[in-house]
């Protein structure tokens, strides 16, 4: 009788064990919504998501050459960076030139425009690099990147731009841009959550 509890009490402890050690390490069990396993890729999470203050783009880039898939996954990058600036600037102008009753809409919306596309084009050459990862498989390089442009820097640099065009500046109010630039921001960041 001894013996059978002192077989029992050790059994108890090697199952207790061998459930610590190999029940620990194992995840939860994931069912397959049909779609496939879904993937979180680097540099791409919330944080690196346009918001109130900064324009951000993010890209990726994979070849056999480490700096040509670091190239591709700039050139991608700030891509989708200018897409979101320039999307941006777009309806800005367009709520800008409607709330305001400029009496050359289309002249004031087509030199404003061409304005904001040379300073977004002048700032793509000035973006910080926020997150950046590599990675090397099987011989193949994949880069992952973010990039980011303050907003503030651009909408000074717009202003800037503004106050050397004389015809510009008579139409322009600062005050009404700025805020609806503000307010288009605002949209942008609550897109991304």
């Amino acid at each position: 009788m001894k013996l059978a509890k002192t077989f029992l009490f050790v059994g108890a402890i090697a199952f207790t064990v061998a459930l610590v050690s190999c029940g620990g390490s194992k995840p939860a069990a994931v069912k397959d919504s049909g779609l496939g396993k879904e993937v979180t890729v680097p540099c791409s999470d919330n944080e690196f998501h346009s918001d109130q203050k900064f324009f951000r783009g993010t890209g990726s880039g994979t070849s056999q050459d480490q700096s040509t898939a670091k190239n591709k996954a700039g050139v991608d990058a700030n891509s989708n960076l200018a897409a979101s600036i320039n999307r941006t600037i777009k309806t800005v102008t367009d709520r800008y030139t409607n709330e305001r009753q400029i009496g050359e809409n289309s002249e004031f919306e087509q030199k404003f425009e061409q304005l904001t596309r040379d300073v977004v084009s002048q700032e793509l050459n000035n973006v910080s690099t926020v997150c950046s990862r590599s990675f090397i498989k099987d011989g193949k390089w994949s880069f992952y990147v973010a990039v980011e442009v303050a907003k503030d820097d651009l909408l000074n640099k717009i202003k800037d731009k503004i106050s050397k065009d004389q015809k510009l500046q008579l139409d322009y109010d600062k005050m009404k841009f700025e805020n609806i630039f503000n307010e288009e921001m605002n949209k942008l960041a609550g897109e991304q959550k």
